[in-house]
């Protein structure tokens, strides 16, 4: 939650693709059911101000919504994930799957809003 007085929650949508392999979808998909995703994973997530996080999967298109807290830290949560051994682990695996759709070396980059039902009368 928010602290008194602080902004509301936001989301943030971010895209990354997997190699095209119905194996790979496999793998992907079982390692984020529940009790497979490492708890340091989600314990690190929420320290750094994620409230919830989704991942959908279109064949081998991945959308990530994330609910974030104002204080949301990004950089704090790339560095903890750099140094944490089973962070390390579990981004190399899941970095495996996946091709990078945006520019050399950006993982899951950020999507940009160009429409909300709401802005329009």
């Amino acid at each position: 939650m928010s602290k008194a007085g602080s902004a509301a929650p936001r989301r943030i949508v971010r895209v990354q693709d997997l190699a095209d392999d119905p194996v790979v979808f496999s793998a992907y998909d079982e390692a984020h059911r529940p009790g497979r995703t490492p708890a340091a994973v989600l314990d690190a997530q929420r320290r750094h101000g994620i409230l919830d996080l989704e991942i959908f999967r279109y064949a081998d298109r991945l959308v990530m919504i994330m609910t974030v807290s104002d204080d949301f830290d990004p950089e704090g949560l790339d560095r903890e994930s750099a140094i944490v051994p089973d962070l390390v682990n579990w981004h190399q695996r899941m970095g495996k799957l996946q091709r990078r759709p945006g520019k050399a070396g950006q993982d899951w980059p950020e999507a940009e809003l160009v429409f909300r039902q709401t802005d329009h009368p």
